[in-house]
């Protein structure tokens, strides 16, 4: 029997709210109150196409519709994926690997407790790096270390909580570490690893708006990272972002930046070691 072909409408998306001119500009000021984003002009095609897709997904006829729906219920859940739609959780285990050396032979002269804080830690492998890196530099005990995750995308900190990785995305952990610090998935897990549990406990995922007017924490910490992060932020909120920093430093404490950032010339309340690594001045 031949069919009759499909008609084309039975292939077709519903078509997605389109985003103006107008829409686009109130969007980029929505988010940089909300969470200090900067989206540049070149982003503005992007743009449109994830507004027309966040407002399709909340339910919204209008972008302008989905804008006013935002700002006029300030709690919805919808903030966290308007936000995460805005942002890049590109990261990977030991990225930038010289930081994980620094750290790890700066955490030998210190005394115990040692907290790291790692304050955009997408889906989980930048924290999980430093908790295994901590781990071995202190004789392979977790007594004594922490590491505070925190990140303004629920839905990545989701994601890292479970600590469930391809093994792909394992690649870069060094062979000892991996043998030392996961376990390979078989049957329907089979292709994955896990990180363990020893590792997983030590670490802490928190949501944490780095613009909000306060930040919850009361501790203070041997080192801070925050890498390939202030590229989301103007001038005035990363200088802001980083003075706020300085007091959460113990004191020899330090910072470590992105390979691309340079805060010198932001604030003279830290100054540079040297491969993008600060102390408080």
């Amino acid at each position: 029997m031949i069919h009759d072909a499909p008609s084309a409408s039975y292939f077709s998306q519903p078509a997605l709210p389109k985003a103006d001119a107008a829409d686009l500009s109130r969007a980029v000021q929505v988010l940089h109150r909300r969470a200090g984003i900067i989206l540049g002009d070149h982003k503005k095609d992007m743009a449109a196409r994830t507004l027309g897709l966040r407002a399709h997904h909340a339910g919204s006829a209008t972008v302008r519709a989905y804008l006013d729906y935002l700002e006029q219920n300030p709690q919805a859940d919808e903030w966290d994926r308007f936000v995460s739609a805005f942002t890049i959780n590109h990261t990977a285990f030991f990225r930038e690997q010289h930081h994980f050396r620094i750290l790890a032979d700066f955490v030998r002269t210190r005394r115990k407790p040692i907290s790291v804080w790692c304050c955009a830690s997408s889906t989980g492998e930048e924290p999980y790096t430093l908790a295994m890196t901590l781990h071995d530099a202190c004789g392979q005990s977790e007594a004594g270390i922490s590491v505070l995750a925190t990140d303004i995308d629920t839905q990545a900190l989701a994601q890292a909580r479970k600590g469930v990785y391809t093994l792909d995305r394992v690649k870069p952990v060094p062979p000892e570490f991996l043998r030392r610090y996961f376990l390979r998935g078989a049957g329907r897990q089979a292709g994955m690893a896990m990180v363990k549990p020893a590792i997983r406990n030590l670490v802490t995922f928190e949501e944490l708006n780095l613009v909000a007017p306060s930040w919850p924490m009361t501790q203070k910490f041997d080192a801070i990272f925050c890498r390939n992060t202030m590229i989301y932020f103007d001038k005035p909120t990363q200088t802001r972002i980083l003075e706020r920093f300085v007091p959460l430093l113990k004191p020899g404490g330090l910072m470590f930046a992105g390979h691309s950032e340079n805060f010198t010339y932001l604030t003279k309340s830290l100054r540079l070691q040297g491969q993008t690594v600060y102390s408080v001045a």
